[in-house]
């Protein structure tokens, strides 16, 4: 897809940036910009009060006068001064306004990309939201930067434009041509050619240039798409290492890395032969003014001063006229920033409408059972795993769910967790009881084993010794003296430790409803009975829903769900 600006691109950029300044901080970040712009006009201002020094000091130089070159010496010291305190904090707080702007952008990009599992359903119901990650960390930063810089920039060059283009009228005077037998005045002459100059290398800047918006596009994903095959690569090291897939990983960044050398040196040739106009054009407006102006020099029509005058003069109004040209790489980039926040937009939206027509219902109600209705579950191209299940758990329940692999037994979990939107049918869950989910591996956050054992509660009122307790009773004994250590755990603990470290998490918590998803698939059968036992102990009414496929689970529960991957099911008595 290649990016273009239209009409839909406008709005969505609109509604885009007005977010942040209709939001909370609106007063705030008004007031900021409203000082922002106030300084950029005193720089401007500055600038107008310098070029009319410049007429004042190359005069005393051409007229000698060394008493007024010192006293004009001493001037621009003060206006410089001044001039340089107004651009630092200009920048100053328009960095002060960028990093306010991408916190709240980044906090509501985080809340919408979590919300109701966005980010697991994006993975499941849409393939064109590539590297969520690279959007809120690196877009939302570039497009901040890039937007203030840019309307910061056409701000102080159209207010520049406008104050030196009246200098520039005034000092051009007429330009008198013959033309058929008559003659044609001109006035303000600089001005009209300056205007034609930068509309020339305009057009021809976006001629050479327009081809950098879809380049710079793709380069972010390519790069995105690279940097995540790495990271999955630190993630799997273990495995791969058991595999000996080092040749393969190489082949696969290989081919990755290829895209972004072979899409950066199609940039860096377009980039080239951009860089050729606009250097030339930018040395070409070094002279080229002094050559238009350089008649009325010799004509005895101008001073030295008002020669400098005028081609300062000229050069801030052929700025303003060429401001186009001169970002037009940062306009390239910002449109590339621009069209993957509003993909990415459009993605969650469509994901999240997609959520709110989902066929299964979870309902939350007054009654304390679970129950499943009419469920049918499948997958997302429509193949039924599940056809027609009905089931209903109390507090102390046991489910035990066996199949073959692939029959759709962890589906069904995902299902009843409220996060798998393929099938139909009704879920009604008992409102205000906790439920807890373990996957087959653990997921162990980053940080302390305490943070992994209290995840993702957090600590709450539990003291160190009824953790140190429930260590004990899962077999952890040894890690108590590393509760507050921080590490990659993750990597550190075998699975089976992963397993153990989600039992004592569920003793810890204390949940009324429990899901596990071959929870004990790395424990030896010995360990396995110890937790089902402790699990008993320690959490008599709790409802506990399991997937196995040993048959010593059988002896932990009270019921068995049958599935058989074609959509049948029988439940048994235990």
């Amino acid at each position: 897809m290649r990016p273009t600006l239209n009409r839909s691109f406008f709005k969505g950029m609109w509604n885009l940036t007005r977010t942040y300044w209709h939001s909370e901080e609106k007063w705030r970040a008004r007031s900021l910009l409203t000082a922002i712009v106030l300084l950029n006009l005193a720089v401007v201002y500055m600038l107008v009060l310098l070029n009319k020094w410049n007429n004042r000091f190359y005069n005393s130089l051409q007229d000698y006068d060394i008493d007024r070159f010192w006293s004009l010496v001493g001037e621009f010291s003060l206006l410089a001064a001044v001039y340089i305190i107004i651009a630092v904090y200009a920048m100053y707080l328009q960095q002060m306004l960028e990093i306010n702007w991408r916190r709240w952008l980044t906090g509501r990009y985080l809340r919408t990309w979590l919300h109701n599992q966005t980010y697991y359903r994006l993975q499941l119901l849409d393939n064109s939201s590539d590297n969520p990650d690279q959007r809120i960390s690196e877009d939302l930063n570039l497009f901040t930067t890039l937007t203030l810089d840019l309307s910061v920039g056409l701000l102080r060059t159209t207010v520049t434009l406008a104050s030196f283009a009246v200098i520039l009228w005034n000092l051009s005077g007429e330009l008198v041509l013959p033309l058929g037998g008559h003659q044609v005045a001109i006035p303000g002459y600089l001005v009209w050619v300056s205007f034609i100059y930068a509309v020339l290398g305009t057009w021809l800047t976006v001629k050479i240039g327009r081809p950098l918006i879809a380049l710079n596009y793709h380069q972010q994903r390519y790069e995105a798409d690279f940097r995540f095959s790495l990271i999955r690569l630190r993630e799997n090291s273990e495995s791969i290492a058991f595999y000996g897939g080092e040749r393969q990983e190489e082949i696969n960044f290989s081919k990755r890395f290829k895209k972004v050398f072979d899409n950066f040196w199609t940039i860096m040739l377009r980039r080239k032969k951009l860089t050729w106009f606009t250097s030339g054009y930018s040395q070409i407006a070094i002279i080229f003014p002094i050559l238009v102006v350089a008649p009325r020099y010799f004509g005895g029509q101008l001073a030295l001063g008002g020669l400098m005058q005028t081609v300062t003069a000229f050069d801030k109004v052929r700025e303003g006229f060429s401001f186009f040209i001169s970002s037009y790489t940062s306009l390239a980039e910002w449109q590339a920033v621009v069209n993957r926040l509003l993909g990415f937009d459009a993605n969650v939206a469509q994901v999240n409408a997609q959520a709110g027509n989902e066929g299964v219902k979870i309902v939350d109600t007054a009654d304390s059972e679970l129950q499943v209705s009419g469920l049918d579950v499948a997958l997302p191209n429509g193949v039924r795993l599940l056809k027609q299940l009905e089931l209903r758990l109390a507090a102390g329940d046991s489910l035990l769910i066996t199949g073959q692999s692939g029959c759709g037994k962890s589906t069904l979990m995902r299902t009843m967790a409220g996060i798998w939107p393929f099938g139909q049918g009704t879920i009604r869950r008992p409102a205000g009881q906790s439920m807890l989910f373990l996957p087959q591996k653990p997921y162990l956050p980053q940080g302390t084993l305490r943070d992994a054992l209290l995840y993702p509660y957090g600590g709450g009122l539990i003291s160190d010794s009824r953790i140190k307790e429930i260590m004990a009773i899962c077999r952890l004994s040894e890690f108590t003296g590393k509760l507050d250590m921080a590490d990659n755990w993750s990597h550190i603990l075998s699975l089976g430790e992963q397993q153990r470290i989600a039992f004592a998490r569920v003793m810890l918590q204390q949940p009324q409803w429990l899901f596990l998803d071959e929870a004990t698939s790395a424990l030896d059968e010995s360990t396995e009975r110890w937790l089902y036992r402790q699990l008993k102990e320690q959490l008599a009414t709790t409802a506990i829903i399991s997937i196995g496929h040993r048959n010593t689970l059988t002896g932990y529960h009270k019921m068995k769900l049958s599935l058989d991957g074609d959509g049948k099911w029988s439940l048994l008595q235990l």
